[in-house]
């Protein structure tokens, strides 16, 4: 994970960019939260997700490729670095993060602590 954060970091400071914000749903349930990122021509090996404290950070980098043979007239986008941070509740396990990227589509399942997730207390006759 740190070698692709240095890579992210190294390539996203080469092209002295302002990072994107990509778009997120964050949907909760009984078991914890679902965390939908999308980000466009973004493959698995270009994301890295960290936890520091309680600081939920995503960064993602797409090229869109350079052809030497041609000069671009114009272009808007040359290199886009996707970054995202969230503060995350301490009723998430940060341990238990699961990730899953299909088609430029990020998705983290964050569970709750045990302690945290709701449950029914049996009341029995005395």
């Amino acid at each position: 994970m740190e070698m692709k954060q240095k890579e992210l970091e190294r390539r996203a400071s080469a092209q002295e960019a302002t990072p994107l914000t990509p778009p997120v749903d964050i949907v909760e349930d009984a078991e914890g939260i679902r965390v939908t990122v999308d980000m466009p021509g973004v493959s698995k090996e270009h994301v890295a997700i960290g936890v520091e404290g309680d600081t939920l950070t995503i960064e993602g980098l797409v090229s869109l490729g350079e052809n030497t043979q041609l000069q671009p007239v114009y272009q808007e986008v040359g290199v886009a670095h996707y970054r995202r941070s969230f503060v995350l509740s301490r009723d998430l396990d940060t341990e238990r993060i699961e990730a899953q990227m299909r088609n430029g589509v990020l998705t983290l399942r964050v569970p709750k602590r045990e302690q945290a997730k709701p449950r029914r207390i049996e009341v029995r006759a005395a």
